[in-house]
């Protein structure tokens, strides 16, 4: 017993998370339908030890099931989330394409979960990966001692953009070793044994939509006094996402308090020691589900300051799974359409 559940995107990076992730929390499914592109139409992908086909998205009637995943990309999130949500079918969209309407709730359940009492389209939007981890610690920091200013400067990993971009690391790396020449296709420089600080387009102020994205979903999910100033940038990681964040607060704050309350919240694990190896790193921390807190120590240089390293799987926590928290939080809510 169970609803019928939908995956827009099904072969990518983030749908196989979610293949993988429903499968792992038991989600009660009745039927899954995995969905992509119509090259990808007929390729069989496992799931709970049984093969499913992959079919047409663009053939599919959204009448069949009552829950959609969805992580096909901004173009098609436009075109085939609202005909889903239109058949009753509830979207949970991992794209930006959804993320800044009003009208649609953006959401991490552990920080903002009261807003899935405001749906009104029948979607839900997921908030970037860098954001997620981001607000997981903020929201317990934010309640005790009131932030001001957030300074973040992000390092993401190559499957934050895709496994395209993922190969790319991979076959540079192998040409650097073997002394060919270094080819570009997906990154706008060498992503190779370099860094790229540039995600997503410029936009005329001169930040990047994804330093964008971070301000304005913080805003939106926690609180829009907060101001935000980011800095994005890839490195040569496959999964996990690094974020060095420096918080001002208006109250004054207590180091001990801080580290009791982030060490209490849901979804966090805080691994602080201050020796070699006392902190998590990208590639501790993929396959795993919680955001990691490390190198907590007071900013000398203003009146209430933290800085911090956080850590986190982007494809599960900053993605798939988030998307499946709201999901089983919906369950609860007894929302869906065909719920049995």
């Amino acid at each position: 017993m169970g609803i019928k559940v939908s995956i827009l995107g099904a072969t990518g990076n983030v749908g196989r998370e979610f293949i993988s992730i429903l499968e792992e929390r038991k989600f009660p499914i009745e039927e899954l339908f995995l969905l992509a592109s119509s090259k990808s139409e007929g390729k069989k992908l496992l799931f709970n030890k049984k093969e499913i086909s992959v079919q047409d998205l663009s053939k599919f009637n959204f009448n069949k099931c009552g829950l959609a995943f969805s992580s096909a990309g901004s173009k098609a999130a436009s075109e085939f989330a609202p005909k889903a949500a239109k058949s009753g079918c509830i979207v949970i969209d991992n794209s930006s394409y959804f993320r800044m309407d009003p009208d649609i709730p953006l959401v991490v359940p552990e920080v903002n979960n009261q807003d899935l009492k405001k749906i009104k389209k029948n979607i839900i939007a997921n908030p970037n990966c860098s954001t997620i981890q981001m607000v997981m610690v903020l929201k317990p920091l934010h309640d005790l001692f009131k932030i001001k200013r957030v300074i973040v400067s992000t390092y993401q990993s190559t499957s934050g953009a895709g496994r395209e971009q993922m190969d790319e690391l991979f076959e540079q790396t192998k040409d650097i070793f073997a002394n060919n020449q270094i080819k570009k296709k997906f990154f706008t420089k060498q992503i190779a044994f370099n860094v790229i600080p540039h995600i997503d387009k410029f936009l005329d102020d001169g930040q990047t939509k994804e330093e964008w994205k971070m301000e304005v979903e913080t805003q939106k999910i926690l609180d829009k006094s907060i101001k935000v100033s980011a800095t994005c940038v890839r490195v040569p990681v496959f999964i996990g996402h690094g974020e060095s964040v420096n918080i001002e607060f208006e109250k004054e704050i207590s180091e001990d308090k801080l580290r009791e309350t982030l060490k209490k919240t849901p979804g966090v694990s805080v691994i602080d020691f201050r020796q070699d190896e006392g902190y998590v790193t990208p590639e501790e921390c993929a396959g795993e589900d919680k955001v990691y807190v490390s190198r907590i120590r007071k900013d000398k240089t203003i009146k209430n300051g933290i800085s911090l390293w956080i850590v986190a799987d982007n494809l599960r926590k900053g993605a798939a799974l988030n998307a499946i928290q709201i999901g089983e939080e919906l369950l609860k809510m007894k929302v869906l359409k065909n719920e049995k």
